[in-house]
């Protein structure tokens, strides 16, 4: 998704034909090249630079678009973000403070403000934000695929702009946002990105640490270092630096056997900041008022269920627990054939399609498994959109109708990810001239529930989507999820406690009573090696499954592996290209397919865990 951005950046760039670019290869810093080939070109009376960059006492900036008209200086910055300018409040609050989402760009714009007048103090500068306008739609079809993001050689994303200032690329869709005032208010102190540093103070910081090189000994918070991007994943380099660490060896005097003890960061949805200042970083200090332990009659609360990560994680338990009552209580309700759906969706700032807008949802596959009353699993249906420039809700939605209106039994879902889009769809809908509009929207609203910002709604029906996700929540707490409540995480902590499911997904799936579209009657889907169980979404095979070595080295996708929603995705916008090879279109619908198709048996396995412990 991050690389919509550099997809904008070129698009916006389109819209400024006349712009020079300043350019290095990215293995040199080279600020003074940039700083003296600004300078010569600012010399102009009138002049558009993409990636001017000033250097002003070892305080160095890139700009993405600068247009300089005599002493007028408009310094553009480009974001993927996208705004509605219908909407009053949408940068500052109604009190007059700055939005938290809108807080680092506007402070990025500040500085780079700073330094060109530092650099240029006869000049008027006007900063601006140049950003994706939610109002406006694009008037051709294809426009995403005219910058198709690539790896480069140096490993960075690169984009490949397959069109240029002559090409038709219907109506801007971006919006130019001045941004003056705010910019003084926060060179003035008037807003403050620290509260006990100035605007002044705070680049001087800055300055001196990264030209000293020293260690700032910023003061250590729970909310800033629960979020601390500067960890180590499991699988990195021993050569690779904690920043973690680094903080807490410094200012808490932390050893090796500190950074082994289970720490009060990961705890799910804890926000008792307090616990932290008092010096209690480990689970095992905290109590149950720290907690502020309140138990709900019905189900797991939120406090019950932070103190037990905190309790199991403390004493090494990990067994899992589960509300059998509960969970039997909440299935009363529920009526066979069991219907556990699956969506995979894109939203791009730059759209796909003719007379859709920015970000707004896509619904290009789904997966469909049903649980009958017998214990037959049927792969039962799925759809698939693999047609450049066609746009695949409402088809989707047809579909989905077809595999689900047909009997009442309930329909499962994980999270909210299902429900919100069907919000969109509908909305979607409303706005169509779709021969089947009442009847899809009907269907949507008989199994979904209105989100808060739903027009027109209407009451949750009776068969409204469960979310498995919340019967989890609700009931079932494994602790080598680490609070973690996501299907990924969710799953293998399930199968390493299973003894049905490990036992039952280790055979065939010819001898288990389970069918499927996408493999056939031989394959496994578990793997036990050394005693583990190896995740099936690692056992999927490879897009590259069949290819001759000549397809892959010429494939567009540059696809290996889809084996999550973000991968999804980018194989969606991938098989968007009108180029690709019918070949590699199928193999990626394939592999698309199969993903999904796991992700809607990992349901089903998860519904089986509980239901076993039950019986």
């Amino acid at each position: 998704m991050a690389s919509g951005g550099f997809q904008v950046e070129e698009y916006a760039r389109l819209q400024f034909p006349e712009g020079k670019l300043i350019d290095v290869p990215y293995k040199d810093e080279n600020y003074q090249f940039f700083h003296d080939e600004t300078k010569e070109l600012l010399k102009k009376e009138n002049v558009t630079i993409f990636e001017a960059g000033f250097l002003y006492e070892s305080l160095f900036i890139r700009t993405d678009i600068l247009l300089k008209k005599g002493n007028e200086i408009k310094l553009i910055e480009v974001k993927a973000k996208s705004y509605d300018p219908r909407e009053e409040h949408t940068f500052t609050t109604k009190k007059g403070k700055i939005v938290s989402s809108w807080k680092p760009y506007l402070f990025d714009l500040a500085f780079q403000t700073y330094v060109i007048q530092k650099s240029y103090p006869e000049c008027k500068i006007t900063p601006y934000l140049y950003l994706v306008d939610k109002t406006k739609s694009a008037t051709i079809d294809g426009l995403n695929q005219m910058f198709r993001v690539k790896k480069k050689s140096d490993k960075r994303t690169g984009v490949d702009v397959l069109a240029n200032a002559d090409s038709n690329l219907g109506e801007n869709l971006m919006g130019l946002i001045n941004h003056s005032e705010t910019v003084q208010k926060i060179i003035n102190d008037e807003f403050k990105y620290y509260d006990n540093l100035s605007f002044q103070e705070a680049v001087n910081l800055l300055r001196s640490v990264r030209l000293e090189n020293k260690y700032p000994n910023w003061p250590t918070s729970f909310s800033a270092c629960k979020k601390c991007e500067f960890k180590l994943d499991s699988g990195a380099s021993k050569n690779n630096i904690s920043g973690f660490e680094y903080c807490f060896q410094k200012q808490h005097n932390w050893k090796s056997n500190e950074f082994k003890k289970s720490n009060i960061f990961n705890i799910w949805d804890f926000k008792n900041a307090a616990v932290f200042d008092e010096g209690k970083y480990f689970k095992e200090d905290l109590s149950q008022e720290d907690v502020k332990l309140k138990p709900n009659a019905n189900r797991i609360s939120r406090t019950e269920r932070q103190w037990l990560q905190v309790e199991k994680e403390r004493d090494d338990d990990f067994s899992e627990y589960f509300d059998k009552e509960g969970f039997l209580n909440e299935s009363k309700s529920w009526k066979y054939p069991f219907h556990f759906i699956d969506f995979e969706t894109s939203t791009v700032p730059l759209p796909f399609h003719k007379g859709r807008s920015a970000y707004e949802q896509i619904a290009f596959q789904f997966s469909h498994h049903i649980l009958h009353e017998d214990g037959r699993i049927e792969h039962a249906s799925e759809y698939i959109n693999t047609n450049p420039g066609e746009f695949p809700n409402f088809i989707f939605m047809q579909h989905l109708h077809d595999a689900l209106a047909h009997d009442q039994g309930t329909i499962f879902k994980y999270a909210t990810h299902e429900n919100t889009i069907l919000n969109a769809i509908r909305h979607q809908l409303f706005a169509s001239n779709n021969s089947f509009k009442e009847e899809l929207i009907q269907f949507i609203e008989s199994i979904s529930h209105p989100t808060g910002n739903t027009a027109n709604k209407w009451e949750s029906p009776p068969r409204d989507m469960v979310d498995l996700c919340k019967m989890i929540k609700y009931y079932y707490y494994h602790p080598k999820t680490y609070g973690s409540n996501s299907i990924k995480k969710v799953l293998p902590a399930i199968l390493d406690s299973s003894d049905f499911v490990r036992f039952k997904y280790s055979q065939p799936i010819g001898q288990i009573n389970v069918s499927s579209k996408n493999f056939d009657s031989s394959h496994i889907w578990l793997s036990i090696k050394n005693g583990s169980v190896v995740s099936p979404y690692n056992m999927l095979p490879s897009v590259h499954d069949d290819m001759s070595q000549e397809e892959i080295e010429t494939s567009l996708s540059q696809i290996e592996n889809i084996d999550d929603g973000g991968a999804a995705l980018t194989a969606y916008g991938k098989i968007q290209y009108t180029d690709m090879s019918k070949n590699e279109r199928e193999k990626i619908g394939t592999a698309l397919k199969r993903y999904c198709e796991l992700d809607t048996l990992a349901m089903v396995m998860i519904y089986e865990h509980l239901n076993s412990i039950c019986k």
